[in-house]
């Protein structure tokens, strides 16, 4: 793997996640097994209370890390990639299949997600069972996990095995469609909103489980695409169903919020519905060159970056994006001038940025000053030089890349919402957000639902972030809005199925890849189909 291996799991430590190896494809026993019930049967979880926190304990490793779920959301699409720099980041092909789409049903990560959700959904349901005498938010806690879980595996790949609580190791798991399985998610997600409790906007403890709320904003995603899971077009109730739900949710409080980047820090704020103490490093690290960001020894890792055409989404000039221009907010900037310490109560660290010294007492903060958004051009040091690449170049990050291999250090543009100025670890990683529920409502009145007007709901976002509004808002704008308001939050890959564009054409995609309906659908690992005979490969593979 590359050098920075060690940094990895050290950060996967810090957020309860699990150490995976980029490239053993080797089976064990553990691979697409579901936990075995005892001998003598099932009685019930012992400690239901401690079952529930170590599923949502689970979900941080899982929702934290930067390869599985992520990078099958991710990097799969125009708003990610991982170009191999030398042999950096090669890892013997594992993520460039994934954005070129030339992914095989032996994928590592593939293999990890299918295992983690799976044996999510096991274990939500042991706690669910009646012999395990959980109580009633217990049991809705479960629900909510579970729901959430089989709907990962329904929504990447289109069927979901099932086994019950008391079989054993010899029964092969039955296998849900995709239309049974969504109707089991919207199942439990529903019983989840009846057995959790309200919890309003800005409570910052509260919103770290599911809530009332999350369970709404869950079943409205759902719905919102039913008819990819079920065939046909969109149910006009159902869409009715997901304006009522985002409404409900802005009932308990939770509103579009000022300030973009504000929003990813480790404060309370009225957009997040639901966060779990899993490091951000992933986030920060993985996308910032190897000399920039000293909080952590050795500096970023120089991997994910985005292409030029999913950074020209953005309003602003096409070839800079400095702090103070002429671009919209959420595409953010890159500093350029010096930064001054600032340390108004004399405790030897800058008041604005996490652990930020000056050891030097030249009055800036030490090390590199990384911007927000979107990083092009020349980077900086705090106090206003330039930083530089291993070689001694300047560290301008280009626009553009040769290819998926072939890059340089600084090729590519680099991709920040979580920033380390707040922190390098912090442990505040959002998952649901009410400005994608502001936007799934939006997208339901578009698609025939009443209440409200499409445009509208989508120009009180843009101006909001500081965009121009939107004469009328067509299928594509509302796909742009997504993908400028929510990248780089797991759900690219997703709304774009959902709009028909997951399989055009974009920058490094394989050509035979290209217009292939069958890549909407991840192949079942080649473990999973040797261990459970009532599964079937997907189309295509």
């Amino acid at each position: 793997m590359k050098r920075e291996q060690l940094k990895k799991l050290m950060l996967v430590t810090l957020s309860s996640a699990f150490v995976l190896s980029c490239t053993d494809l080797e089976i064990t026993e553990s691979d697409s097994i579901f936990p075995e019930t005892s001998t003598g049967g099932f009685d019930g979880v012992n400690d239901p209370g401690s079952s529930v926190d170590q599923l949502y304990n689970d979900m941080n490793g899982q929702f934290g890390d930067q390869a599985n779920l992520f990078a099958l959301s991710e990097v799969s699409t125009d708003e990610l990639l991982v170009p191999t720099r030398g042999t950096d980041w090669g890892d013997n092909g594992i993520w460039r299949t994934l954005h070129s789409h030339t992914w095989s049903p032996s994928h590592q990560y593939i293999l990890n997600t299918w295992n983690q959700f799976n044996q999510n959904v096991f274990r939500a349901s042991e706690v669910i069972d009646s012999r395990s005498n959980a109580t009633a938010e217990q049991v809705a806690n479960a629900k909510f996990i579970r729901g959430f879980s089989m709907w990962v595996v329904m929504d990447l790949f289109g069927q979901v095995p099932f086994r019950e609580v008391d079989e054993g190791p010899e029964i092969s798991p039955r296998v849900l469609t995709r239309a049974e399985a969504a109707d089991f998610v919207i199942s439990d997600l529903t019983d989840a909103i009846a057995g959790l409790p309200v919890v309003n906007a800005n409570d910052l403890a509260g919103t770290q489980r599911a809530s009332k709320a999350a369970a709404q904003y869950m079943l409205a995603k759902v719905l919102l695409n039913k008819h990819i899971y079920t065939g046909g077009t969109p149910d006009t109730g159902d869409m009715n169903q997901v304006v009522s739900l985002v409404d409900e949710i802005n009932g308990a409080g939770f509103d579009l919020q000022e300030g973009f980047f504000d929003i990813f820090t480790e404060t309370a704020d009225s957009e997040t519905i639901w966060w779990r103490p899993a490091a951000v490093g992933n986030r920060i690290w993985n996308t910032l060159h190897y000399n920039m960001a000293p909080e952590i020894t050795g500096g970023g890792w120089n991997g994910f970056t985005t292409l030029a055409e999913f950074y020209d989404m953005f309003e602003g000039p096409s070839d800079s994006n400095v702090e103070g221009g002429a671009q919209e907010e959420r595409r953010g900037g890159v500093p350029l001038g010096g930064t001054p310490f600032v340390d108004n109560n004399d405790d030897g660290v800058d008041d604005n940025v996490v652990g930020g010294v000056d050891n030097n007492d030249d009055g800036f903060i030490d090390g590199s000053n990384v911007g927000y958004g979107f990083l092009l051009g020349q980077q900086y040091n705090y106090n206003g030089s330039k930083l530089k690449t291993r070689p001694g170049g300047d560290l301008n990050f280009t626009k553009s890349l040769p290819g998926l291999v072939g890059n340089g250090e600084d090729t590519g543009i680099r991709v920040i919402k979580y920033n380390p100025r707040h922190g390098g670890f912090t442990p505040h990683l959002i998952i649901f957000r009410y400005a994608d529920a502001h936007l799934m409502k939006a997208e339901a009145i578009l698609r025939g639902a009443s209440g409200g007007d499409a445009t509208a709901l989508v120009n009180e976002l843009r101006v909001l972030r500081g965009a121009t509004p939107l004469g009328s808002v067509t299928e594509a704008d509302l796909l742009e809005e997504r993908g400028r308001e929510l990248y780089d939050e797991f759900w690219r890959r997703n709304d774009m199925i959902r709009f028909g564009q997951f399989t055009r054409n974009w920058e490094f995609k394989d050509e035979a890849a290209i217009g292939d309906e069958n890549k909407n659908l991840y192949p079942i690992p080649v473990n999973a189909l040797l261990s459970n005979p009532n599964l079937v490969q997907n189309p295509g593979y």
